[in-house]
């Protein structure tokens, strides 16, 4: 059987080390591209979440028979204030909920890497 010069281990051993590292490696590496694109996400989500939150407040003082402009699949579409803001109120609930929904996705998914890194005694070292 044959020695690793560096450790004085057979190297079969090593080697199956170096694979299990790089294979913990890749496994960190995955829940870590995969929590930083939920994050993006919420991101994206909050942002639109707050430019309906504006133009509604934009909008409320306004009279209803006022008229404004509202983009619908790319297309400028003219409307009355009163026909707007319901809209507007629905696609803003919807958001929220699919933000609390990312942000609960978010945290599971940091739960899930904290037992994967307790489970394989995984310990991050910043570079």
């Amino acid at each position: 059987m044959e020695n690793d010069a560096r450790s004085g281990e057979p190297t079969d051993v090593v080697f199956g080390m170096e694979k299990r590292m790089h294979y913990l490696q890749v496994q960190y590496s995955t829940y870590k591209n995969t929590l930083q694109q939920i994050a993006q996400k919420i991101g994206d989500v909050e942002q639109e979440a707050e430019e309906h939150k504006l133009v509604l407040d934009t909008l409320q003082p306004l009279p209803e028979d006022r008229k404004c402009f509202r983009m619908i699949n790319g297309v400028l579409v003219e409307r009355t204030v009163k026909d707007v803001i319901p809209a507007l109120q629905t696609n803003a609930e919807g958001l929220k909920k699919v933000l609390d929904d990312l942000v609960k996705q978010y945290k599971t998914k940091q739960d899930e890497l904290e037992k994967w890194k307790k489970k394989n005694n995984v310990q991050v070292v910043q570079s």
